[in-house]
């Protein structure tokens, strides 16, 4: 299930947005634009945009206006998915080959960077002073981000803390702005906006979370890429933390790097299942969520507010 199909009524400003990225993307430089291409072809879950567009129907709620910002979001994660896959040496993407693959991690470093700058362009559009630095802020903690999980690779030591700042960055903070700069562009009053904001950040942690149960847990065709490829790339998530609780459990993943092959992998990947460590993990996911459906009860009873419940409730729910 897509989240763009949770509100059928909102099928036509999703066509404007597809196609408003269709055009950010476009280049006079061949490589450049098929490459850009290329990303934006595999697709995606587009939840940024679906943020965006809903927490505007707590303004004066504008396709045209609002475009501009669901259309920034989204780009600025793409730039990121780019610069994750260089840094994880990644083949690919949602099951389609990923840039760095096709070319070569400079093409790569540069499209993302390309990517990036048509997000900040689109928000120039958006005559809001406030929008701007809220952006530029969480521009900078997405950088900070992208370092750490370069730092905290094979870093088996690390604590929860530490993950859980590190998918703050990577996730959540993207989707919490996507709220809140959704509401500001609308025009909604700063107590909404903060509002949204933080029940995106909520769900934003959520959802990170349940995504690293599923590289555990969802078959290989589900995850577009090998299932525990993000521990087998030294990424360290919270299933993993768990698990490594187990001492005998935790000898082996110690011994995890990117040459292990593909049965040992198996048999990691199930002891890591039977350990209890995607139960604790869910009970976090669960927390988050709780979280996120406690502010939601603080805003304005309108049509959007079930839309974002249902939203919650399907993160809740994923199965990949």
């Amino acid at each position: 299930m897509k989240l763009t199909l949770l509100n059928s009524t909102l099928k036509a400003d999703f066509d404007i947005i597809e196609t408003e990225m269709e055009l950010a993307i476009q280049s006079d430089m061949g490589l450049l634009q098929k490459a850009s291409g290329q990303l934006l072809k595999a697709g995606g879950k587009r939840i940024r945009p679906v943020f965006v567009l809903l927490a505007a129907k707590f303004g004066t709620y504008n396709i045209h206006t609002i475009k501009n910002t669901a259309v920034a979001l989204e780009l600025i994660h793409m730039a990121s998915l780019v610069h994750d896959d260089v840094i994880d040496d990644a083949e690919l993407r949602r099951g389609q080959p990923t840039i760095n693959y096709t070319w070569n991690d400079r093409i790569a470093m540069y499209t993302g960077d390309y990517i990036l700058a048509r997000s900040l362009e689109y928000m120039t559009n958006i005559p809001h002073s406030m929008a701007h630095q809220i952006l530029s802020n969480a521009i900078i903690e997405v950088c900070m981000g992208e370092i750490d999980q370069i730092k905290d690779k094979y870093r088996f030591n690390q604590n929860l803390r530490d993950y859980l700042r590190r998918i703050k960055r990577k996730t959540a903070l993207l989707i919490a702005v996507s709220c809140e700069l959704g509401a500001i562009t609308a025009g909604a009053d700063e107590k909404t906006h903060r509002k949204l904001y933080r029940f995106g950040y909520f769900i934003g942690m959520s959802y990170q979370i349940i995504d690293d149960i599923l590289d555990f847990t969802g078959s290989e065709k589900e995850l577009g890429k090998p299932a525990g490829e993000d521990l087998r790339q030294g990424n360290i998530t919270l299933p993993v933390l768990y698990a490594m609780q187990d001492d005998s459990l935790k000898v082996d993943i110690l011994n995890v790097n990117e040459h292990t092959n593909k049965e040992d992998m198996i048999g990691i990947i199930s002891a890591i299942k039977n350990s209890g460590a995607i139960e604790k993990a869910h009970s976090v996911s669960r927390m988050y969520l709780k979280k996120a459906i406690n502010v939601l009860d603080e805003l304005p009873p309108i049509k959007a507010k079930k839309t974002l419940r249902d939203i919650a409730f399907y993160i809740g729910k994923r199965k990949y």
